[in-house]
């Protein structure tokens, strides 16, 4: 049976958020790689850079929205709160430009069209270039999938950045979690809900520049790790 894709009728029913702290090097060109014929509205979130990421930013056609709270949560939701009224759909990435915004339409499509609520990137299960990952996230992703598996029969592989949900779904989540939990957090709370989900192969590049916040350091590591067992064991224990 031949599937129709159904056109987005309006541009601003995409809005495109992209957390960012001193990226600097590479933000402009993801920033203009979404594609303006299906996003509405890009929204840089600053979270509180020294560089000049915000000027490029800007100069590339992005909104941007300054959040002081630390965290890529904080990030996110701020990012969430400036959506446009008339948006309908939310889509996060990153701005490293190690997702690839040129494939937005394949995340969208699924929830335009009336399929699903929630619909996430793997990046295990997609094409990725030598380095992109450090073994540490790819385990990280798999315990997570299995995690969610055990606790809610929903299948993921990955917490890939790069993710589409409908807004109100998003709203009724009611995500709380203001560090690197985040993404966990909406896939666990999206399995609980009964989101209808899924998981698409996408392709995953090596960061364009700059350093990253979590897996380039050991700190960061630790962090983040710890962030997101500690996101786990709450959501798994909530009611």
């Amino acid at each position: 049976m031949k599937t129709t894709t159904v056109e987005v009728p309006a541009k601003a029913r995409v809005s495109v958020v992209i957390p960012a702290l001193d990226e600097e090097a590479t933000i402009a060109e993801v920033v203009r790689a979404v594609p303006g014929d299906i996003a509405g509205e890009v929204i840089v979130v600053d979270n509180g850079s020294r560089d000049r990421t915000v000027q490029r930013a800007r100069e590339a056609g992005a909104r941007v929205v300054r959040e002081s709270r630390r965290g890529y949560g904080s990030a996110c939701q701020a990012g969430v709160r400036a959506c446009a009224p008339e948006c309908e759909i939310v889509v996060f990435l990153d701005g490293d430009g190690s997702d690839c915004p040129e494939l937005l339409v394949k995340l969208v499509d699924p929830i335009i069209n009336g399929t699903h609520d929630f619909v996430i990137s793997s990046r295990l299960r997609g094409r990725r270039e030598p380095g992109s990952m450090y073994f540490t996230q790819v385990i990280a992703g798999y315990a997570a999938g299995l995690l969610v598996r055990l606790l809610y029969g929903v299948a993921y592989t990955d917490m890939g950045p790069f993710r589409a949900i409908r807004r109100t779904a998003l709203e009724g989540l009611d995500m709380r979690e203001m560090s690197y939990g985040w993404p966990l957090e909406m896939q666990m709370s999206a399995g609980k809900a009964g989101l209808r989900i899924l998981e698409l192969p996408m392709d995953y590049r090596r960061r364009a520049g700059g350093k990253s916040k979590v897996s380039g350091t050991l700190r960061g590591t630790v962090l983040a790790g710890t962030r997101i067992l500690i996101t786990a064991a709450r959501v798994a224990l909530e009611r």
